[in-house]
């Protein structure tokens, strides 16, 4: 099985590496669904943990705000614990004492400011609307996203004419706005924004 340096998961993570992604899962989520477990959590409690700790992570990686003062595990864990930590307090969780499964560090709070959660939490839901679209829905999208010309992506996608990759294009994407805007997840983050 591969290891990689802690540089390199920064590295794959900035560059949205599927192999680093991955990685990152296999080897730090078991981790966190532990924590959460041990902190009267479910398994999607500790998904919902995992993936917004992935969304901060990376949102300080772009913007190079990132220098670690610990291991990324340390770090990874510490990222997840605080925010668990917070879902607990939101639920109003009586506990005593966390029950920690690894070492962590204390952590800057304005990691953890009420936007940056919103934020994540809305990644989420785009994240988890995208992936439920059609498997042609969601590679229009990805090369559209990637600045593929029209014509290129009507000659990839074995679309007849530029017209209808077009058209494709907004169905698909007019179809991701509609499911995102009609979750009730949703609806809390769009309306702060309008």
């Amino acid at each position: 099985m591969i290891h990689y340096s802690d540089e390199a998961i920064l590295e794959g993570l900035r560059l949205r590496s599927d192999y680093i992604i991955n990685f990152t899962y296999r080897e730090f989520f078991p981790l966190v669904k532990f924590l959460v477990a041990e902190n009267g959590g479910s398994g999607e409690d500790a998904e919902d943990v995992f993936q917004d700790g992935i969304i901060i992570l990376y949102t300080k990686i772009s913007l190079n705000q990132l220098v670690l003062t610990s291991s990324f595990k340390t770090y990874m864990y510490s990222v997840c614990r605080n925010l668990w930590l917070q879902k607990l307090a939101r639920r109003k969780a009586i506990f005593d004492k966390l029950t920690d499964v690894d070492d962590f560090i204390d952590l800057p709070k304005d990691l953890f400011q009420e936007a940056n959660l919103e934020e994540a939490e809305l990644h989420r839901i785009i994240q988890i609307h995208f992936l439920s679209m059609p498997k042609d829905c969601q590679k229009v999208l990805k090369l559209f996203i990637k600045n593929i010309p029209l014509r290129e992506i009507a000659g990839i996608m074995g679309f007849k004419t530029e017209n209808y990759a077009k058209t494709r294009k907004y169905l698909c994407k007019q179809e991701l706005k509609k499911r995102i805007a009609d979750d009730p997840r949703s609806q809390k983050n769009f309306k702060n924004e309008n």
